[in-house]
This record gives C-alpha cells, sequence and structure tokens, in this order.
C-alpha cells in the first residue's frame, strides 16, 4: 500500500506539487512587480532569512516578513496583522530567493482569501539580476 497526500491521491514530488500550485495563480515578472509597486498597486512582502537578506540586501519598500508569521501579519482580520494588511483585495507580491518557496506562501495566503496574492518569478535573485533597485542591509539599518 503506498500512502498518500491525505486527500485519497497519490503521493506527489516538491516539483509537481509546485507545479499545481502555480497553476492556481498568475506569477509576476520583476520589472512588472516594480513597476505594480511604483504605482502602489502592490505590496511587496520579503520572506526570505535574515542572513540571505543581510548578504544580498533589502528590496526598498518591501516589508519583511519572516515566513513562519506571514498569515498571521498577512491576515486582515487577525489580531497579529501588520498595518498594510486592510483588505482581502490587497495586491500581495511574496518573495522568497530564487522564488520557490514563495509559490507555496502563496497558496497559504490565498486559503486565507487573499485572492490576489501572487509570486515573484525567480525571487530576490531575478529581482537583482534585472537591476532594480536594492539596498545594503548596513544602509538600511543605519537609516
Amino acid at each position: 500500500m503506498t500512502a498518500t497526500n491525505g486527500v485519497g491521491e497519490r503521493p506527489v514530488g516538491i516539483d509537481e506539487l509546485l507545479e499545481r500550485v502555480r497553476a492556481g495563480y498568475e506569477r509576476i515578472e520583476p520589472r512588472a512587480a516594480y513597476e505594480a509597486t511604483r504605482i502602489g498597486e502592490a505590496l511587496l512582502v520579503d520572506i526570505r532569512y535574515a542572513a540571505l537578506r543581510e548578504r544580498d540586501g533589502l528590496i526598498p519598500g518591501a516589508l519583511v516578513i519572516e515566513r513562519n508569521e506571514l498569515e498571521w501579519r498577512l491576515d486582515p482580520q487577525g489580531g497579529h496583522r501588520v498595518p498594510e494588511a486592510t483588505s482581502h483585495d490587497l495586491r500581495i507580491v511574496v518573495i522568497c530567493n530564487e522564488g520557490y518557496a514563495s509559490s507555496l506562501a502563496v497558496e497559504s495566503l490565498r486559503r486565507l482569501g487573499l485572492h490576489r496574492a501572487t509570486d515573484l518569478v525567480g525571487g530576490f535573485q531575478a529581482w537583482r539580476a534585472e537591476g532594480l533597485p536594492v539596498t545594503s542591509w548596513v544602509a538600511r539599518g543605519a537609516g
């Protein structure tokens, strides 16, 4: 007998799981995400852990929320939400390092009713490769 994922289906690997999750929404490219945030149409949320932010820098204006706090901080109905979590209609762009963990995070946010949540194709590394704004960890901490 083969173990299942709890809903009567065969087990899936992470690649198939990512494919299934991503089929449920449209991901966004770095330049489009930059433009959307620049005109106030999206909130960037950086879920990378501190060592990566320290090593590679930060996206100016992005809200930093550790992955293990994400749902609590972005649930508009939650008592631990951030001030930016104003509505289920909020367009949230989740950013991880390379665009994998963010896809799984988006699925969780969408289950909370944040139906416009998406993630950045290629993550922070793609953002930086596009030459989009990045500040150093030191500059952010000093300001």
